[in-house]
């Protein structure tokens, strides 16, 4: 008969010929999941998983860890995501409630790398973030920096982790790594990829890089971390633990997985090449839009008021010829208008056809080869700086932090 086991206690499992031991957490589609001492989470068949003890009121041991005064010390700010999450054994819930002993003991391995300090910013999942937590995030990450971190790493939840490290990149200048990171799949998955994700950032972030970036998997394998810019980087699948690609251009490094080797790429800026400068202002009222065949003008209508609007159009930045008339109306009525495309790759040219001749009368500015939701942190962070409309344009086109490339690889 098949032991019946609580969440925490302890148990040996057999691989092959192999004996491990591990932490039981629970029963999952007919396989017993633990994790491992080395961290990592593995689905065992039940017959192969033994008792060893029963841990106290079923927790996970509060075993205490060493932090070497001698290694750079990093910061990790939590907004709620669940790569710093830990397993609440007598529930099965997933918390993001952590201490810096919690973190060390959920992803063995960091005390090799650095000591930390960390900070709960918020407990939300990202959907919830909100352009006044990107300020609030802003300020924490330059106060830790201007404390002497060595590094900040931001854990944060992976659906709407690109909209943030975007807006981090416009308001914070860094002269050194802020590491957004987050896990696809919880901590009590066998195949969550929180252990190597949050490995692959600490070593990232006590690297020579000097920028705001992203690091998650490369591959559906625990071989490597890719290092995204934070203004090129878009989650392109619900669920694969390589879910973030770079977009139009290539990762600006990598992280060797378990080596902990981070490669560079030329064009990553450099640790300490830039003063630590913050400007958190930002104007909320900005909207995103995608056109659609038949889309409906007056849809538009629901932006009045609004100091900016981000349309993601089709192809070379284009809508329909009776939306013309409506995007004008909002222009003339002061809201900023900027146009990209729902390409991916590629450049906005609003010169080629009538369409687009029509959408540069009207007064609406050309987004480059900016991603849809790039565009709208950066307007929003524009329009918090200045409402002049010609310096707006002239912003809006200018490369502030890698989001406008100089010349599109893939053709315009």
């Amino acid at each position: 008969m098949t032991e019946t086991f609580a969440s925490g206690d302890r148990v040996a499992c057999t691989i092959g010929d192999t004996e491990l031991s591990g932490t039981y957490i629970t029963d999952r589609d007919g396989m017993r999941v633990v994790k491992l001492d080395s961290g990592y989470n593995i689905g065992v068949d039940p017959s192969r998983v033994a008792f060893l003890e029963r841990t106290s009121g079923g927790d996970q041991p509060a075993v205490e860890v060493d932090q070497d005064p001698a290694l750079p010390e990093l910061a990790i700010i939590s907004t709620g995501g669940t790569i710093a999450s830990r397993i609440d054994y007598r529930t099965g819930a997933v918390t993001s409630q952590f201490t810096a002993a919690d973190i060390l003991r959920a992803i063995p391995g960091l005390a090799e790398i650095a000591r930390f300090r960390t900070q709960i910013l918020a407990t939300i999942l990202s959907e919830n973030m909100t352009p006044a937590l990107w300020q609030q995030l802003a300020r924490a990450v330059h106060d830790a920096i201007a404390d002497g971190a060595a590094g900040v790493i931001v854990t944060h939840g992976t659906d709407t982790m690109s909209y943030s490290a975007a807006a981090l990149a416009f308001m914070l200048q860094s002269p050194v790594p802020v590491i957004f990171v987050g896990s696809q799949r919880s901590a009590d998955r066998p195949s969550s990829d929180n252990v190597m994700n949050g490995i692959c950032a600490a070593a990232t972030a006590v690297s020579e890089l000097g920028e705001v970036a992203v690091v998650m998997h490369e591959s559906p394998s625990d071989d490597r971390c890719a290092i995204h810019r934070a203004t090129r980087v878009r989650k392109l699948h619900t669920s694969r633990r390589d879910a973030f690609r770079s977009v139009e251009s290539a990762p600006i490094g990598y992280v060797e997985y378990p080596a902990r080797t981070v490669t560079l790429e030329p064009d990553a800026v450099q640790r300490g090449t830039r003063p630590l400068i913050l400007d958190d202002r930002l104007e909320p009222r900005c909207g995103l839009v995608q056109f659609y065949p038949g889309m409906d003008p007056v849809l538009f209508d629901a932006f009045s008021g609004y100091s900016g609007l981000v349309v993601a159009g089709t192809g070379l930045g284009h809508v329909s010829s009776a939306c013309i008339e409506r995007l004008g109306a909002l222009v003339d009525a002061g809201t900023v208008v900027v146009m990209t495309s729902q390409c991916l790759y590629g450049r906005v040219c609003d010169r080629v056809y009538d369409t687009g001749r029509d959408l540069l009368t009207a007064g609406v500015i050309e987004g480059a080869t900016m991603l849809p939701e790039v565009a709208l942190v950066k307007l929003m962070c524009v329009l918090g700086r200045t409402r002049d409309r010609d310096e707006v344009q002239r912003l809006m086109q200018t490369d502030l932090a890698g989001e406008v490339l100089g010349r599109s690889p893939h053709g315009l």
